[in-house]
């Protein structure tokens, strides 16, 4: 079977991540399938139109073509109102989604008629998430890069070193939820020198959270034990994920509040809605504000900020999913079929009904 893929260049504000690199792409064509870019669509992360066409990927001159080219787009980013219009209901839309927090985008794709499969929701039978894990990866540790760095008096926070120095204490690190991004941003606190605190329901998570370093101290979610330790914090991290749906409210604002003035607020899981209620979304154009004293951040495509780094990552994962996809596109496996959200125009996810 040959289908043509068409992958479109991103346009959300400093978004620079592209959905294959070439290498990736060149697979695709030889299993035979015919490949299409919109011109420029690599350049942010590093790879130029001529590069793609070593790898035998078709350019194409806009977006318009790109979409009337391809049967199967591949995304990173979900869409936005420019790029709805170009969707019709013969695609396969195959990007992150998460849809849990747009009732507005999924209404939009039913009405298209088209079948949506989210990157977040494509489960293996041990319950991993494959295409999430690689941008969970990178999130958690740009939160605490980031984090660092607007902990500094020129950004407006408090002023102080996460890792501490002799005569000065460390700084405390609290963390939500200890999975893919928890972990990694954990690990990045942990190596920092920070006091680290990371609440998860799972024993073996808090288990292997603690064999990090013997800075890092796994607690159970007790809502009065999350509010003593968020009130402690300078660095607060939100990586909640509930798979497919809206992330549960695990601080309220009130929590937020009992916070140190130029303490700061990361959350991941804001594509999701946030786990934290003071919580909105934000872009790279506009980071950050401050609410309570506290800088809040929650950029919604924190991996954006490393594109070639995320871009190779996410397209290693994405290349078997795509050969089965392009292969096969009526015979889903069972792990492609969990990331169905929306086919002709019906919302199939369970946690998205």
């Amino acid at each position: 079977m040959n289908m043509q893929i068409g992958i479109p260049k991103e346009i959300k504000p400093k978004e620079g991540r592209v959905a294959l690199i070439p290498e990736a792409a060149a697979q695709l064509v030889s299993q035979g399938h015919d490949v299409f870019i919109q011109t420029q669509a690599g350049v942010i992360s590093g790879y130029s139109d001529a590069e793609y066409v070593k790898s035998g990927v078709k350019i194409v001159p806009d977006a318009r073509q790109l979409y009337d080219s391809a049967e199967l787009i591949v995304k990173v980013k979900e869409p936005v109102d420019a790029e709805l219009s170009l969707l019709k209901k013969e695609h396969t839309l195959f990007s992150f989604l998460h849809l849990a927090a747009l009732p507005d985008l999924t209404q939009s794709l039913c009405s298209i008629g088209l079948r949506a499969i989210a990157f977040e929701t494509v489960e293996m039978a041990d319950g991993s998430l494959p295409l999430l894990a690689p941008m969970s990866d990178i999130a958690g540790r740009l939160s605490v890069q980031i984090g660092t760095h607007l902990l500094h008096s020129s950004m407006g926070g408090k002023g102080i070193l996460l890792g501490g120095v002799p005569a000065a204490p460390r700084g405390k690190v609290v963390i939500l939820g200890g999975g893919m991004a928890g972990s990694n941003a954990a690990q990045v606190a942990a190596g920092l020198g920070a006091e680290v605190i990371v609440f998860d329901r799972n024993r073996n998570k808090m288990a292997a959270l603690r064999k990090i370093g013997h800075n890092v101290t796994a607690l159970y979610p007790h809502p009065n034990s999350i509010r003593k330790y968020v009130k402690q914090a300078d660095l607060l991290i939100g990586a909640v994920l509930v798979v497919g749906e809206k992330a549960p409210h695990l601080v309220s604002e009130e929590d937020v509040r009992q916070m140190q003035a130029g303490s700061v607020i990361i959350d991941i899981s804001v594509d999701q809605g946030g786990c934290i209620e003071t919580t909105r979304p934000t872009s790279y154009e506009q980071p950050t504000f401050v609410l309570h004293g506290v800088t809040h951040f929650g950029v919604t495509n924190m991996p954006g900020g490393v594109p070639r780094t995320a871009s190779q990552s996410l397209s290693a994962s994405l290349i078997p999913f795509l050969a089965e996809l392009a292969g096969s596109a009526d015979n889903l496996s069972q792990s492609l079929q969990a990331g169905v959200n929306i086919d002709a125009g019906e919302i199939v996810h369970p946690a998205l009904k």
